[in-house]
């Protein structure tokens, strides 16, 4: 997402008193901000706002305490956070086995081993389940990619592994070949929820709305579920205000416009744009996505009435690039910026798996633009200086529930720490932070392996970088 504010409102963020909330720290590595968690038998309920909501704690990490509110949220969770979920057991009875794969936490591939040397089959795939769920549910989506696929070599009509090696393609970005499995799965287990969640989901990233509203309606008939009901309804607005819309496709963007909209010549301005920076991006991250990118140019007003963003933004990627356009007639400096932005969260995604931290993410991109901090590097001083910016940690989560003044501070502070990063130890470094990231890291850890320095210290380390080139 992209900021539209021109201002940093120091003095409104100060204003703003940072409500108490709980986290909800999943397994897969997501988490879940709310502004009351409690137990209640083998679920968590939370509220954000006035709505209640429930989770199997088999699902869950921990709760933490504390952090900023979630009731000011404002839009659901982007397309590559899937909801937890837990598919009817289409496998032997696990009994002990996770207890003889799981050892010290983390997967014993000499037990794993034993196990598949049996020669029973459905053993087998029951025990590379295991592995690869436990691998999938804690960030390690390499590991997990390759026990889901040991599994189904073993059971290929397995539905329960099916369900979870779709949704794993889909997090990281192989919409085409999920499809193709959350498919297979539907057809084994017609009466599952979720194979047809994420059925829903791999079609909405293949660019096929229509049938993804289809599945996930269907999903809903056999089980009521808040998430699935979020992206229902944003892909029926979606599919409502694009029901005109023409496609025009480039080398690896897909393009949805409406044709009195725009141009031919500047559509093409923009695909050539998004041509240009996909090539910078590829040489300054590296591993590109896998699939075509696809790209919708709105109005203003048809953009916030599908996406639900908040009146601060200027464009969104949520797996898709939604990029507003009103009034503009040919490529200006301020859309060439936001187009590298949105960009760049999708190549963001890609080396991450889509476990980078929000603070991170909105970092690179706009360094990437590039964007400097310019005049906002004096204040940011200052409120380090003060104590008074916002922890890194409380930045981990989604910018959508901020006010624009607290968003433009949160999006100040995130391109301040990544500019730190880069000029301390380089671009290189910031790809590592994101690798460790996708192969199951933790933020703190990522940050200790590659720059030696846990959330404290590089708060620390980053105010003193601002009092050194912006203080008084």
């Amino acid at each position: 997402m992209r900021l539209r504010v021109t201002t940093l409102a120091i003095c409104v963020m100060l204003a703003c008193a940072l409500a108490s909330a709980d986290t909800i720290h999943l397994k897969n590595g997501r988490t879940i901000l709310a502004d009351h968690v409690r137990e209640n038998g083998s679920h968590y309920e939370y509220d954000i706002g006035d709505d209640t909501y429930a989770i199997p704690k088999s699902a869950v990490d921990h709760v933490e305490a504390g952090g900023m509110p979630a009731s000011s949220a404002s839009s659901p969770k982007g397309s590559l956070d899937l909801p937890a979920f837990t598919p009817a057991n289409s496998l032997i009875n696990e009994g002990d086995l996770p207890k003889t794969i799981i050892k010290d936490g983390q997967v014993d591939p000499d037990a794993l081993a034993k196990l598949e040397n049996k020669g029973n089959v459905e053993l087998s795939a029951t025990a590379d389940f295991i592995a690869g769920k436990f691998e999938f549910e804690h960030g390690n989506v390499d590991s997990g990619r390759r026990h889901f696929e040991s599994a189904l070599r073993f059971q290929p009509d397995n539905a329960t592994v099916l369900i979870y090696y779709a949704a794993l393609l889909v997090r990281t970005g192989d919409a085409a070949q999920a499809l193709t499995y959350a498919q297979h799965a539907v057809n084994v287990a017609p009466q599952s929820a979720d194979a047809y969640t994420v059925l829903g989901y791999a079609q909405q990233a293949c660019d096929r709305t229509k049938e993804a509203i289809t599945s996930w309606k269907h999903s809903l008939e056999l089980r009521p579920d808040a998430a699935v009901q979020q992206y229902l309804d944003k892909a029926q607005r979606e599919q409502s205000a694009e029901s005109d819309f023409a496609q025009r496709e480039s080398s690896h963007f897909v393009m949805h416009y409406e044709g009195k909209q725009t141009s031919e010549a500047f559509r093409a301005q923009i695909l050539a744009a998004l041509e240009a920076d996909y090539d910078d991006l590829a040489r300054d991250l590296g591993t590109p996505p896998h699939d075509n990118i696809l790209v919708t140019l709105y109005t203003e007003q048809a953009f916030f009435d599908v996406t639900r963003a908040p009146s601060w933004s200027g464009a969104l990627n949520d797996g898709k690039l939604r990029i507003p356009i009103n009034g503009l007639t040919a490529m200006t400096p301020d859309l060439a910026r936001v187009l590298k932005h949105e960009l760049a969260h999708s190549f963001i995604n890609q080396l991450s798996a889509g476990r980078c931290p929000t603070w991170l993410h909105e970092g690179i991109a706009q360094f990437l633009e590039p964007k400097s901090l310019g005049s906002d590097g004096r204040q940011l001083a200052r409120l380090f200086k003060s104590q008074q910016n916002i922890p890194l940690n409380v930045l981990e989560s989604s910018f959508m529930r901020f006010s624009g003044a607290e968003a433009y501070v949160a999006y100040a502070e995130s391109l301040a720490a990544v500019t730190y990063i880069n000029d301390a130890y380089g671009m290189s470094d910031i790809q590592r932070i994101l690798q460790r990231l996708s192969e199951g890291s933790s933020t703190e850890a990522a940050l200790r392996a590659t720059v030696h320095s846990d959330y404290g210290q590089l708060q620390s380390e980053l105010g003193k970088y601002l009092s050194d080139k912006y203080g008084d």
